[in-house]
């Protein structure tokens, strides 16, 4: 994408009756620019305090739908890009936030009108020409452009823009996403999603959903992918770069899309081969698939340091296990479909799909659960001391949310909630769960109170206690 720069104009001299002192001029400039501070009227909330990353998301209106117009080029690093979002205002809105975290923004429309906007940190601060009333559907338009940043995590991982030998990954758990694209960056909020991307021809540009068109032409490869279905931002992807894509559909005809650098290809074939058989395996165990196509994106060992149950293809950096794809698909209806009110909730994304793994073992002449749980339940204090080191309902801060607790002994609590219910009941908890709140997001408090729900004469309060909330090693029965 390129622009024409307008022409410059010819300075003219200014009759001294008209002439404003340089003070003046300047605090109407930042009058012009400034939104945030000073503010008065009813400006959205800045974040949403989540209790892990205060400063995520934003306050006074919903996203109902992103629709992203990007061209990135791998030679130069540039991407350049227009966001249009649709959203309804929560409140009466003076002014409301953006998270965009890096880029230059050139331009901010809001019903298509010019708006005012100023940059803080994450913040994008937006003050429309007009006020927004309460239930008001809005367009907010940004055109921006730039080299996108890699964002390193408190845990010390990279996230947001990777970018590899042959193009660039885009991931967001938790906070990435608001390097290449401005949102409401927050799990509470989901929208549908259209992404049109423009690469040098010779690439390939997979993104979440389906692929609706692809053109070629004059040295660039332009595609449309819609995701019909609500998604978290930190679910959105995009893979840039050379891939073999491989599509299919599965006996009922669910579209099968498949992408997988050229490295991958040996390594990954016989793993990738088994989605169908774990496609069918996760419905006939945890209900119906909640999303209108799945798949898989396979890049370089390296390209990014984890998995990531990115909604209908997860990512994988190299070719991943039989276990590694069972738990990022489960997470396709744990997560992804319902998906946590808060980051504290991270457990019961992390729990369910460790928990799916240990059910696949279970089905498929392996371990059982039982005696899963059993072997890390044995390792005492010193073996294995992070298992143990706070509670998965509560971590211990942002640093931690991807640690043992969160996932192993996450998968523990669903394990003594199996036992309290028997086997027949915890199956159609598995079903019922992700389909009661399906597309939906849920927090903790809401799963214990389901879980109550279903077995009313039965006292889960030890669960919670113990191994829930508790502080180290719970004491087994």
């Amino acid at each position: 994408m390129s622009r024409s720069e307008p022409p410059v104009p010819v300075a003219r001299p200014v009759p001294a009756a008209l002439r404003v002192p340089a003070a003046l001029l300047l605090a109407g400039a930042l009058a012009l620019t400034a939104c945030d501070g000073g503010v008065h009227g009813t400006p959205g909330g800045s974040g949403l305090r989540d209790p892990y990353f205060p400063k995520s998301g934003n306050g006074g209106y919903d996203v109902t739908h992103y629709d992203l117009d990007l061209a990135y080029d791998p030679d130069t690093s540039r991407l350049s890009g227009t966001a249009t979002l649709t959203a309804r205002a929560t409140q009466d809105l003076t002014a409301f936030d953006l998270d965009l975290d890096g880029l230059d923004v050139e331009k901010v429309t809001v019903g298509g009108d010019p708006a005012r906007w100023n940059r803080t940190g994450q913040e994008l601060t937006v003050r429309p020409h007009d006020d927004l009333d309460e239930g008001r559907a809005f367009r907010v338009t940004v055109a921006y452009s730039g080299t996108p940043k890699t964002i390193t995590d408190p845990d010390g991982s990279e996230e947001g823009w990777l970018p590899t030998e042959d193009g660039a990954v885009a991931l967001g758990e938790p906070t990435g996403s608001m390097a290449w694209f401005p949102g409401n960056h927050h799990p509470s909020d989901k929208a549908s999603y259209d992404l049109t991307i423009t690469v040098p021809e010779g690439l390939q540009a997979v993104s979440n959903g389906e692929l609706t068109a692809s053109r070629t032409g004059g040295g660039r490869t332009t595609s449309h992918w819609h995701t019909a279905e609500p998604m978290a931002s930190y679910l959105a992807t995009l893979a840039i770069g050379d891939y073999d894509i491989h599509t299919s559909t599965l006996p009922d005809g669910l579209p099968v899309y498949v992408a997988v650098d050229p490295a991958q290809a040996a390594a990954s074939r016989k793993v990738l081969a088994q989605i169908p058989s774990v496609m069918t395996w996760a419905r006939n165990t945890f209900g119906p698939y909640p999303f209108s196509s799945t798949g898989a994106i396979v890049d370089r060992e390296g390209d990014a340091e984890y998995a990531l149950e990115t909604q209908n293809r997860p990512f994988f950096p190299g070719a991943p296990d039989t276990g590694t794809l069972v738990h990022e698909l489960a997470h396709q209806w744990y997560g992804d479909s319902v998906t946590p009110k808060t980051w504290r909730d991270m457990w019961l994304n992390e729990g369910f799909a460790t928990y799916a793994e240990w059910l696949w073992t279970e089905d498929h002449g392996g371990d059982s659960a039982q005696k899963t749980f059993d072997k890390l339940y044995a390792h005492g204090e010193d073996e294995d001391e992070d298992l143990w080191s706070f509670p998965p309902g509560k971590p211990s801060g942002a640093a931690h949310l991807s640690d043992s607790p969160v996932y192993q002994r996450g998968a523990m609590v669903l394990h003594k909630i199996r036992q309290r219910l028997g086997d027949t009941a915890f199956k159609a908890l598995l079903r019922d769960w992700p389909t009661t709140h399906r597309h939906g997001n849920a927090d903790t408090d809401d799963f214990t109170s389901y879980v109550e729900r279903l077995a009313p004469d039965e006292d889960f309060g030890p669960i919670w206690e113990e191994w829930l909330y508790g502080e180290g090693k719970p004491e087994r029965p």
